[in-house]
């Protein structure tokens, strides 16, 4: 039963790649370059998608608790690639399918798509719409189906040729090649996909390995279909060049001319199943991401928005809609709204992916995006020309606001700098991994660990912990840090004797901000880290989550040390420093992966 339960989400995770990008590009490609190049943008494509899979079922950290750590790095980022994978799509739909097989009024015909889809994707969970598109890849390849043999049995074209490549061709492989491996991970249909795969105890890498080979065979469908009719129907587009999308729309056209309108009815079906499937995935996926993302915020300016409005894909939609009815007027190529993905979003999805991988995050949003804007002008530039070297150029250079987190991962591991101690040295104990069981208290879960550079704990609060309104009273919030601070210093500190400590360790202030309520029989974490310190004082951040609600409150304490005999305030031990060590941030001097800022050194020196 799992296989078949990993092996239901194939067909979504195959249309919800399917967007105007890969749908008519395959159609372009096929009949502009041939055969293999076809199946260079096809096997990049495949790879790229069944890639992203494969590293998220590998992963040592969940797919939703990554999406956790990185949502309000990579926010912008992944609204800004939704809204251009929804102006490809818009824009393919209407200028190389709708408006020629509709011709006028097709806005008003494109708008009710939209809104139905959206509609779907906002009244079906995600469980439901994986059901739907069950339907829909059966309904569209049929569909498709009868229009490839209609249109073989009408067609004298002999088919296209094994390859015809030229100087555009060339410099073309290395953005298909990054940008296509890249590009899922950017996606947020895909990490809600992957997230709730594993959250029913699914296999990601088998899902999406079949996934994969279902949107080959979109694809290689579209292809067939291409070779079928010929490159009938070009477009001399803004820059002069020749666009070979519409192809099979001019085909189907002159068909229903011939009295066979059945193949233009079923080019449209399989057409509008491939947007319907994008855009109700693209208003499920965003709506979570948005209210996930929203729910564990703590900006106040979003205390003030309404969730309805704060969490609502709308405005995206809207944006993309407005790109792309005023981009297919204008005569436009499809190519310059995938330029984006070999491009602009090369650095953020090459950070992403180095870190899902184990890269300790470097992620600068602004540095990428100058980035990216540099490469698609080389991108642009080389297009139009053509200059080859400088497309294949192009995507390597956005990759290099990812430089710093891909030489993490394909370079040698750094050496711990050693960190001087004058007190006598004591034992270190391995950090205990979420899941491993201790001794059982009035309220605490059977876990705690290290995840990363917190320290978690997880409880369940039962009525004991609650008041006469049914919250958990508002004190017990502090107990909870409290106890999870203690059980980080025994991981950490294991050999602390109180009897024979020369120190002790204080509380010198502490403040918590209330963000909302838990209710009994709910899933706690208590996260803890060191977020500063300077010689006396160390700073402890602290959060505590909800599996149910996200985000309830956060906060700090300082800790500062005092001498056994009579309370004089000492600099921070040696034992603490050691105990503490692979945990310190690492901007500190204490870390292992502390480095001195060279110029801050010769300053000094000079001084």
């Amino acid at each position: 039963m799992t296989v078949v339960r990993n092996l239901l989400w194939a067909p979504t995770i195959g249309l919800s790649w399917l967007w105007g990008l890969g749908f008519f590009y395959s159609i372009h490609v096929t009949l502009t370059y041939g055969w293999l190049g076809f199946f260079g943008f096809a096997i990049s494509n495949v790879a790229g998608l069944w890639l992203f899979g494969f590293i998220l079922g590998r992963t040592k950290r969940s797919p939703d608790q990554i999406m956790k750590d990185i949502e309000g790095r990579y926010a912008g980022v992944f609204l800004l690639f939704q809204m251009a994978a929804l102006v490809v799509t818009i824009f393919g739909f209407v200028a190389y399918l709708w408006q020629p097989i509709v011709g006028e009024g097709s806005s008003i015909g494109v708008a009710m798509l939209l809104l139905f889809a959206c509609a779907i994707g906002h009244a079906l969970t995600l469980q439901q719409i994986k059901l739907l598109h069950i339907v829909y890849t059966v309904v569209g390849v049929s569909a498709g189906i009868v229009l490839l043999v209609g249109l073989r049995e009408t067609s004298t074209y002999p088919g296209v040729p094994l390859a015809q490549f030229d100087s555009r061709f060339y410099g073309l492989v290395l953005p298909t090649i990054i940008g296509f491996l890249l590009g899922p991970w950017l996606d947020i249909q895909h990490w809600q996909r992957a997230v709730t795969i594993k959250r029913e105890g699914g296999n990601v890498g088998l899902a999406y390995g079949v996934g994969a080979l279902i949107f080959f065979g979109f694809l290689f469908l579209n292809a067939l279909t291409a070779s079928a009719v010929g490159p009938i129907g070009s477009i001399l587009s803004i820059d002069g060049l020749p666009s070979a999308q519409g192809a099979v729309s001019a085909a189907t056209v002159l068909a229903a001319e011939n009295g066979q309108s059945y193949l233009a009815i079923a080019f449209v079906i399989w057409t509008t199943i491939a947007l319907a499937s994008t855009v109700d995935s693209y208003y499920c996926a965003t709506a979570w991401f948005l209210k996930g993302k929203n729910m564990r915020s703590n900006s106040p300016l979003l205390a003030l928005i309404p969730d309805g409005i704060a969490s609502s894909p709308l405005w995206l939609l809207i944006g993309a809609v407005w790109v792309a009815f005023t981009a297919v007027p204008a005569n436009f190529s499809l190519m310059y709204f995938m330029m984006p993905f070999a491009t602009l979003f090369v650095s953020a999805a090459a950070n992403l992916a180095c870190e899902a991988l184990g890269a300790k995050p470097k992620f600068d949003p602004v540095l990428s995006f100058l980035i990216g804007c540099g490469s698609a002008v080389i991108f642009v530039i080389g297009y139009v020309q053509p200059i080859p070297e400088f497309l294949a150029l192009s995507p390597l250079i956005g990759l290099i606001g990812a430089l710093p987190v891909i030489i993490e991962i394909l370079g040698p591991a750094s050496k711990a700098i050693p960190v001087e101690i004058v007190d006598q040295p004591i034992r270190m104990m391995s950090p205990s991994p979420i899941g491993t069981p201790v001794a059982q208290g009035d309220e605490m879960s059977p876990s705690h660990g290290f995840d990363g550079e917190w320290f978690v704990m997880q409880l369940i609060p039962t009525y004991d912990d609650t008041n006469s309104v049914g919250n958990v009273y508002f004190a017990n919030y502090v107990r909870w840090v409290g106890k999870a601070r203690e059980l980080f210093f025994n991981v950490c500190m294991p050999d602390f004797d109180l009897a024979t400590t020369r120190f002790y360790i204080l509380t010198r202030s502490f403040t918590h901000d209330y963000r909302r309520e838990s209710k009994e029989f709910e899933q706690i974490s208590v996260r803890i880290k060191i977020a500063r310190h300077n010689r006396k004082f160390v700073t402890l951040e602290h959060e505590i989550h909800s599996a149910t609600q996200g985000l309830l409150g956060h906060g700090e304490q300082s800790l500062m040390f005092v001498d056994r005999e009579n309370y004089s305030p000492l600099d921070i031990p040696g034992e603490v420093i050691k105990g503490f060590l692979a945990y310190w941030p690492k901007d500190s001097r204490l870390s292992p992966n502390h480095r001195p800022n060279i110029a801050d050194v010769k300053a000094k020196r000079q001084a």
